[in-house]
């Protein structure tokens, strides 16, 4: 085989051309020949043992053409890619195929080459990082989110409905003197000030009594329902019941049934220090963060398209998977519509994500060929460790499932992050 023609294209797109040589063409007909005989039936011969010149003769010589074209398709990619030196992403796509006059096959091939990545500034960026302090406003309003998680509902009857209540009510919903679908229902359970219904149906409800009977006036919205959007209606409210939540008195017992401490005082120093862990944690994510897009906006890449829809794919199907959807073998369109994902979701949702995440893995990749990262074999064996640690299965397996190649890889591109993270300079924020 040779390989000609080679040509880098706009968008990414390389093409090349390879050509095999007559035996090796002649080979793949002659297979070809061999596995469609027995379906052929030429007359004079029994049915598989008509010679192929003979079909050759009857249907023309291009006859086992394609399905040569098949047999040698494989070969040639893989000859013309090792050869090109290219380094492609996504499936390649046979442009054209002929046979020349010397009985040689010629493929043309289409594909998408792997972004090149022109470096920016990645070490010494400045990027803002808040300082973590705790007051006792933080601590106490976490203690109070801790108490609400702990209320217990009680029955109000002696005083009117407030915002945060729960009530129960039948409700019945008029529409120029008509009920309308859907607008009707008894015993609903209906939290104030959680905005389920329409602006003013809940702060309307708020200081009615139990068994008080009340006509409504509410207007729902323009992009409503279009039978309903814009319309004035009436509803006719009879409140059954009012419940409300009850928090727990914030003492030593207290701090007993949710803790492991005996004191209010033990408590809150938990409470702050716990805290103090998250948000630290919390910032140092955030300086991360804007040091990688910092790093991002700062190199030049054109990625693909279709490395774009690959990593869309996979972030859907990885989250269709916590939801038990996604079984390897599921159609993309079919988990799309189970999820209820549409092309608005995708662009303006999940796009942005799947492109960020695309520049961090090419960036950390153009680091570690920038700074000549090597590993050794004890610290990838190590990463090992760690990963199957952190996955809960064995090493084996973990080797088994993702490969000593793109384990190496993945190593080098963690060992990359130091490089940028360990030189980053963190500055104050900017005063609001």
């Amino acid at each position: 085989m040779i390989v000609k023609n080679v040509e880098k294209k706009e968008n990414n797109i390389a093409t090349f051309q390879v050509e095999t040589d007559k035996a090796e063409f002649d080979a793949a007909v002659n297979k070809a020949y061999l596995k469609s005989k027995e379906q052929i039936y030429i007359p004079g011969f029994r049915k598989g043992k008509a010679p192929r010149a003979v079909i050759e003769g009857m249907y023309g010589a291009e006859t086992f053409y394609q399905d040569a074209a098949d047999e040698l398709a494989p070969d040639a990619f893989e000859f013309g890619l090792k050869e090109t030196g290219l380094k492609i992403v996504g499936a390649p796509a046979i442009k054209d195929f002929n046979v020349t006059e010397e009985k040689t096959a010629e493929f043309t091939f289409e594909v998408t080459e792997y972004p090149v990545v022109t470096l920016g500034q990645y070490k010494g960026i400045e990027a803002e990082k808040r300082n973590v302090v705790i007051d006792d406003v933080m601590v106490d309003g976490e203690i109070e989110t801790i108490r609400h998680r702990n209320a217990r509902m009680v029955t109000v009857e002696d005083r009117a409905a407030d915002m945060g209540d729960t009530v129960n009510i039948n409700f019945d919903g008029y529409l120029d003197g008509e009920r309308f679908e859907g607008g009707k229902a008894d015993n609903y359970d209906l939290e104030l000030g959680s905005n389920t219904f329409v602006p003013g149906f809940e702060e309307q409800v708020a200081g009615m009594n139990v068994g008080e009977d009340k006509d409504i006036d509410v207007t729902f919205p323009d992009n409503y329902t279009p039978a309903l959007a814009g319309k004035a209606v009436v509803f006719k409210i009879h409140l059954n019941s009012i419940t409300a939540h009850e928090l727990p008195e914030l003492d030593d017992e207290f701090v007993k049934d949710v803790s492991e401490f005996d004191t209010l005082e033990e408590y809150r120093a938990d409470v702050r220090a716990k805290l103090e862990e998250r948000e630290t944690a919390q910032a140092d994510n955030d300086f991360r963060t804007a040091v990688i897009e910092k790093a991002c906006k700062n190199m030049t890449v054109s990625i693909p398209k279709v490395m774009i829809d690959a990593k869309v794919e996979d972030i859907i199907r990885n989250y269709a998977s916590n939801y038990g959807l996604n079984d390897g073998k599921t159609d993309f369109e079919q988990i799309k519509a189970m999820l209820g994902i549409n092309e608005d979701v995708i662009n303006n949702s999940i796009m942005p994500g799947a492109v960020s995440q695309i520049k961090a893995d090419l960036l950390f990749e153009a680091v570690v060929e920038a700074e000549n990262i090597d590993t050794t074999e004890e610290e990838v064996q190590e990463y090992i460790k760690k990963a199957a640690e952190s996955m809960k299965i064995s090493e084996e397996d973990v080797v088994k499932y993702f490969g000593m190649d793109f384990l190496t890889g993945e190593y080098k591109k963690e060992k990359a992050t130091s490089v940028v993270f360990d030189t980053a300079v963190a500055i104050e924020p900017k005063a609001e």
